[in-house]
């Protein structure tokens, strides 16, 4: 099976490596559209239509299923691409809830949903949340976090510091945090410790992986034949760091 992976830039790459550790598919092919990355500062009609850009870039090589790696057009431009697809699209944000559902029994637990501007004031994880009965919820856009994991700042003071700025608020930890942009998994461990390790972490990559095993039954085979890395600019860029994420 054949899968197309989708992200504004490199953040997705936290989904591949869950999908390549997961086995489910004999072959993907990764996209990232680096030459208008972030996507997550941009309005919703270019976000849409960068979007089915990325559809016809992907329309040659034949995919079986494409999965969005980016909250960012889980949020604003899914419905759009699936649409115009003849294939089935699947974003981050519908499985990032279900793992909520999963992982929490209690639905007044309070969750933390952090991620770019754009797709908090789409509003899209706390309108899935409450349809499924959780009320206590905090949403903070928390944008400095892209740059500081594009530049390899997975620790340390700086990314302490920024922490403090968006985390010093919260009275106490909340029972989970949705990491809601695919670069956050990559300062997860840091996170964790923040919230000395009270937090359930929802990573987009585990979440996609869950919901194609239990909504589209796919299961695990042998290890992965092909992967191919494309980008809209410095695909020698995106290869490099895709080479030490991965890793």
């Amino acid at each position: 099976m054949r899968a197309g992976v989708f992200d504004s830039g490199v953040g997705g790459l936290s989904v591949l490596k869950s999908l390549i550790n997961a086995k489910l598919f004999d072959e993907i092919i990764y996209y990232g559209d680096t030459a208008r990355v972030p996507y997550g500062v941009k309005d919703k009609q270019t976000i849409v239509r960068f979007s089915l850009e990325a559809l016809d870039f992907f329309a040659p090589h034949h995919i079986d299923i494409l999965i969005v790696a980016c909250n960012t057009v889980s949020a604003y431009a899914l419905a759009e691409m699936q649409a115009k697809s003849k294939i089935p699209i699947v974003g981050v944000i519908e499985p990032g809830v279900l793992a909520v559902q999963n992982k929490l029994s209690n639905t007044d637990s309070q969750i933390l949903i952090i991620a770019t501007r754009a797709t908090i004031n789409s509003g899209e994880y706390e309108m899935r949340l409450r349809k499924i009965g959780f009320w206590n919820l905090k949403s903070l856009a928390t944008g400095l976090f892209v740059p500081i994991v594009e530049e390899g700042l997975l620790e340390g003071a700086i990314v302490e510091d920024i922490f403090e700025y968006y985390f010093s608020s919260l009275s106490n930890p909340p029972k989970a945090i949705i990491l809601g942009c695919t670069h956050f998994p990559l300062i997860a461990p840091a996170l964790d410790k923040y919230f000395k390790h009270q937090s359930i972490l929802i990573h987009s990559g585990e979440a996609i992986v869950e919901y194609l095993e239990s909504r589209l039954h796919l299961t695990s085979g042998d290890s992965l034949k092909s992967l191919q890395f494309y980008a809209s600019d410095n695909p020698a860029m995106l290869t490099k760091i895709a080479q030490k994420w991965l890793s």
